[in-house]
């Protein structure tokens, strides 16, 4: 039962900390699941370009269904979405477990069941995002962010590791795993009771479907720090390229692709962890261009690395500098955003997220088929600098942002 008085810590919401422990849940059976899919995909083939279609068959369904998701996250129930995209994603892991029990020989079957991910991750994103301000009153929202951010790169340290250390017992063993995470991150998520709230009565039409973009095209500072974050790690996407590393340069197993994937989420949870107590008041623009900045020297300095421990200080830095981009980003969208276009506005920054997360790992993927995985990690590093100088220039409001907008910061 929730407090009777608005405490700024969100775990003292009932609501808050079901949702939270679904998330959770589902973010390490997911990072489980990358890992197998990477390492069992790479070892049947050799060939790079196949890891960046593994972004390919997941950004395309999620590209093409996202915005419409946004609508329907405004006209129904965001816990019912969220279930039901958590049971799909429970039914891919068990279908990948099928296709490796009955012995994988083609990659297609694993490109397929990525599509129908990609389609329940497209309703999910704009739901997870939109549905966080309907748990937690607005005093303990900044609190709620951190913790979704905590939680989150804790899932994405314990679930590549976890993934890596089954993966010695067979893939199936991880896909059985995912499955019965997945099945707890569902029972978790039908706990959650939504209060009564106002729900979009438009039709839908493409008008309504496009009201998300018009907003955040009306906010050059929200459109600043998406954009920013989609050029940024479309270029940077050096972690969809990991098994090639771990296998060719830094000569290591499907463990130390593990340890690998985690070091990201490493970073960023300190940092998280650290936002949390001592959240980001001043010198705002600072921080977000700061951030992407070591985001992008932290990419170069992997690439160039064939020593393990180096590369996984470069990853763990990495992380650390794009959670501070991700911090001030959800703030900025998320509070400056009406409830009942939430959905939608929330599904526009889930495109570019996904643009720059899954299209990031196909461009890696072909880069790294044409110039070689080094060259390729380390030209996108530098993009990704050169992307930081410009937005400093096109958006100067944000560049010089001092404080979050009024009414963030309470």
């Amino acid at each position: 039962m929730n407090p009777p008085y608005e405490s700024p810590r969100a775990l003292n919401y009932a609501n808050f900390r079901s949702y939270l422990f679904a998330r959770f849940f589902t973010t390490v059976a997911v990072q489980m699941q990358s890992v197998a899919i990477g390492w069992q995909v790479y070892a049947a083939t050799g060939d790079p370009l196949d890891l960046g279609l593994i972004g390919l068959a997941q950004f395309l369904p999620f590209v093409l269904l996202v915005l419409p998701a946004g609508q329907v996250a405004d006209k129904l129930n965001r816990r019912t979405i969220l279930a039901l995209c958590y049971l799909a994603e429970l039914v891919c892991a068990l279908l990948l477990l099928a296709f490796t029990l009955s012995g994988l020989q083609e990659v297609w079957p694993v490109f397929a069941v990525l599509v129908l991910f990609g389609s329940a991750r497209a309703f999910s994103m704009p739901a997870s995002d939109a549905i966080t301000p309907n748990l937690v009153p607005r005093v303990a929202f900044p609190n709620a962010i951190a913790l979704n951010s905590s939680f989150g790169h804790i899932g994405t340290i314990a679930g590549p590791a976890l993934g890596g250390i089954l993966y010695i017992a067979g893939p199936d063993t991880v896909y059985g795993t995912v499955g019965a995470i997945l099945m707890l991150s569902v029972i978790m998520m039908l706990r959650v009771q939504l209060p009564a709230t106002i729900r979009s009565t438009e039709p839908s039409t493409l008008h309504t479907v496009l009201e998300g973009l018009r907003f955040v095209r009306s906010k050059p500072v929200i459109l600043g720090a998406i954009s920013l974050d989609l050029f940024a790690v479309l270029f940077g996407g050096a972690t969809a390229l990991l098994p090639a590393f771990a296998s060719d340069i830094l000569h290591t197993g499907p463990e130390g692709l593990g340890l690998l994937r985690t070091a990201p989420a490493l970073g960023a949870a300190a940092v998280a962890i650290l936002l949390g107590f001592f959240p980001i008041n001043r010198h705002v623009g600072r921080w977000l261009f700061g951030g992407v900045a070591i985001f992008g020297v932290a990419i170069i300095v992997f690439g160039m690395s064939e020593h393990f421990y180096l590369s996984l200080a470069a990853l763990t830095m990495l992380g650390a500098g794009d959670m501070i981009s991700v911090y001030i980003r959800h703030l900025l969208v998320q509070l400056e955003t009406p409830d009942e276009i939430r959905g939608r506005v929330s599904a526009v920054n889930a495109v570019f997220i996904g643009a720059s997360n899954e299209l990031g790992e196909f461009e890696s993927g072909v880069t790294a088929a044409w110039f070689g995985v080094v060259r390729s990690v380390i030209i996108g590093g530098t993009a990704t600098l050169i992307v930081t100088g410009l937005w400093i220039r096109l958006f100067p409001q944000l560049a010089n942002m001092d404080e979050l907008p009024k009414g963030i910061r309470e």
